[in-house]
């Protein structure tokens, strides 16, 4: 069979401003498409109806532009999750066929109280609901009953790596009691959809991996896409840099009059990118990526 060209994606939350943790991930985005030979395309993960707002989305079209990041493809329905239920819905079909989806109705509450906590802190579903059959008209999510072991994958950056999704989240939530597809479920199906074989993002998404690798081969992916996870802009205490912390928007450095190639020096300074602090042209982006991560 012949390869399939690669192709990753940039795929932000239209939740608030984009800032320096953004500018970061793109930087690694394009720099490894660069490197790779892949296509970007630009999708808009707004599966969480009570956040994301649209001028959010309408200014990340202007942060990526004013930064030199063109990705290849404009934002349309079959690029923002919130117009893509028909498509969830029908993923969903394809997994009711051959494993069992259940209706759960526990609340953050019922976690709490009935579900241990991983290493992570994350809950671990062990199947509380599965055998309840509870009624359609009760608030409820959907949940995935997967089994145990392990998925194995080579991370480009980490290396060699093995995860046991029974063991870090039990039975996965699809869809939660809201009526909003999780994060876990629309990321593996759009990939999938979107033939993004190429997968970077930063290293606080690497537990999600086994899991939606799992999900794809589920729903029928035959082969698993390559993941790339690089580190994580941080504050002083390092914690993830993002809107709780306050991060300069990218269009307040730009209305402050600060150059593209200022924050994208600052943005690579503060994921060990490069050694000084400088200020970094678009086409250095590659070299830069290769040199750090010996991929020259």
């Amino acid at each position: 069979m012949k390869p399939q060209p690669p192709v990753t994606r940039y795929a932000p939350s239209p939740t608030g401003r984009l800032h320096l943790g953004h500018a970061a991930h793109a930087l690694y985005v394009w720099g490894l498409a660069d490197l790779l030979g892949a296509r970007v395309l630009l999708r808009i993960e707004d599966h969480d109806r009570q956040r994301c707002r649209t001028e959010y989305e309408a200014a990340i079209l202007e942060d990526l532009d004013w930064l030199g990041f063109e990705p290849e493809n404009a934002v349309t329905p079959d690029y923002r999750q919130s117009d893509s239920d028909a498509v969830y819905r029908e993923a969903l079909g394809r997994l009711r066929r051959g494993h069992n989806v259940y209706r759960c109705v526990c609340t953050r509450k019922d976690l709490a109280a009935h579900c241990p906590a991983s290493g992570t802190g994350e809950r671990i579903y062990g199947g509380r609901c599965r055998a309840a059959n509870h009624p359609r008209g009760a608030p409820h999510g959907l949940r995935l009953e997967w089994g145990g072991g392990e998925e194995s994958f080579e991370d480009g950056f980490l290396g060699p790596r093995k995860q046991e999704p029974a063991r870090q989240c039990g039975d996965l939530l699809l869809r939660d009691r809201h009526g909003q597809w999780t994060y876990q479920f629309a990321v593996a199906v759009d990939d999938m959809r979107h033939g993004v074989n190429l997968i970077v993002r930063g290293e606080d998404l690497l537990d999600s991996t086994g899991r939606q690798i799992r999900l794809a081969r589920l729903l029928g992916r035959a082969a698993p896409a390559r993941f790339y996870h690089h580190p994580l802009v941080t504050d002083a205490a390092g914690v993830k840099l993002g809107k709780k912390q306050r991060s300069p928007a990218l269009g307040e450095l730009r209305a402050d009059g600060i150059r593209p190639e200022k924050v994208l020096g600052e943005a690579a300074r503060m994921v060990g990118l490069p050694v000084e602090a400088r200020p970094l042209e678009r086409l250095e982006i590659a070299a830069t990526i290769a040199a750090r991560h010996g991929m020259a």
